[in-house]
């Protein structure tokens, strides 16, 4: 059930309240772009593969165990982030990722919260045969 107008308009209201009192805790729930947070991680995870490989080698040559082994779990962290970073990112073409469900940013929706839950639903519904 969507909201009415005079619902619209209060939230509408609140909103800008909000924006008006705090700036800087409205725009911490806004939020950044969801893509470019998980492409960061990615990066992140490969640079901390590559250092991995660097230490596991670096190990391997000194002799030192603990150093290789500690290259090791390095590696074996940053490939585990790197899978979540990007089972977990949104999807430019619409489809879902491998592992998980789509991740959309708030802001890119102009839509309400009612008309996403209603779609949602919708969509399972739908997707079940119901």
């Amino acid at each position: 059930m969507p909201l009415s107008d005079h619902e619209q308009r209060l939230l509408e209201q609140m909103e800008q309240a909000l924006y008006a009192e705090d700036p800087k805790f409205a725009s911490v729930l806004q939020g950044d772009d969801l893509r470019l947070r998980y492409r960061r991680r990615l990066v992140f995870a490969v640079i901390g593969f590559l250092a991995g490989i660097v230490a596991l080698m670096a190990g391997l040559v000194i002799s030192v165990t603990v150093v290789s082994v500690l290259g090791f779990v390095v590696m074996l962290v940053s490939v585990l982030a790197g899978f979540s970073a990007y089972n977990r990112a949104p999807r430019t073409d619409g489809a879902a990722p491998a592992g998980g469900t789509s991740v959309t940013p708030i802001r890119s929706s102009k839509k309400g919260l009612m008309d996403r839950v209603e779609e949602r639903w919708q969509r399972r519904r739908d997707q079940f045969g119901r």
